[in-house]
């Protein structure tokens, strides 16, 4: 499953696109629906992406460090409510 996971890069447009969106990035849904469908998704592509985006050097820096694997998004504090 861990090797299913690491190579679904995919799973980060979720994070990217929550954060283009707080930075006012027009399009954001947009643009990463034009990387995600209908084509495989590599960490290259989405690297490339976040270094093209007008967003804080920081966002960007914690963008590029997430994996599929070290990205749980709210699963801690929803996991907690139950």
């Amino acid at each position: 499953m861990a090797a299913d996971l690491d190579a679904a890069w995919e799973v980060l447009a979720e994070p990217i696109q929550t954060v283009m969106r707080r930075f006012g990035v027009a399009g954001a849904y947009e643009k990463l629906r034009e990387l995600t469908r209908g084509q495989a998704v590599t960490a290259q592509a989405l690297h490339d992406l976040i270094l093209s985006l007008e967003i804080p050097q920081a966002e960007k820096d914690r963008l590029l460090a997430l994996t599929p694997g070290s990205y749980l998004g709210l699963a801690a504090v929803l996991a907690r409510r139950v």
